[in-house]
């Protein structure tokens, strides 16, 4: 879905819940826009460094890295959170097929477009607007630091809630 929905709010608060019960992990956040600042190859030198707890890791030729990636991590339970892909050659890039990484692993991938998920995605999950009572908590809480905005402002506070429609991110700022 669009930026604001809150998936890397979610992909976050689910990695650290989670990622004790792995060998090795990584959040890239921003693979968009890092991608384009750093190019790919770069994102996954530092995937592969903090996998592999190795500050100094270099793959050298890009090919390498899917070769490297394979014999070092097919052993290891990872989790590996890729934030805002774009493309599915990032996705490729990044998190290969099933039998790079060990049995347990989990990779989750946010996404504003639907279809970089349609290849070699075992689960999808589509995060919805709020509703406007979860909407006007949200609001209240970040406005006020009440659950429910005081009488004095449940007026104005619904007519916020009403113009940001649900996106978590236009009721926090």
């Amino acid at each position: 879905g669009m930026g604001g929905f809150g998936k890397t709010t979610i992909a976050r608060a689910i990695f650290d819940r989670i990622a004790n019960q792995f060998e090795g992990c990584c959040f890239l956040e921003n693979v968009r826009e890092e991608s384009a600042k750093r190019g790919v190859h770069r994102l996954q030198e530092e995937l592969f460094s903090r996998l592999l707890e190795d500050g100094d890791l270099s793959l050298g030729a890009s090919g390498l890295g899917h070769t490297f990636m394979k014999t070092r991590l097919r052993r290891k339970t990872v989790l590996i959170v890729l934030d805002d892909v774009e493309n599915s050659q990032q996705l490729k890039n990044l998190a290969g097929d099933h039998g790079w990484f060990g049995l347990g692993s989990r990779i989750i991938i946010t996404s504003r477009d639907k279809q970089v998920l349609k290849t070699g995605v075992d689960e999808m999950y589509e995060v919805e607007e709020l509703n406007c009572r979860e909407a006007l908590q949200l609001f209240s809480l970040n406005a006020f630091k009440l659950n429910h905005p005081t009488e004095d402002y449940m007026g104005l506070s619904n007519q916020v809630v009403h113009y940001a429609k649900g996106l978590p991110l236009a009721l926090k700022v």
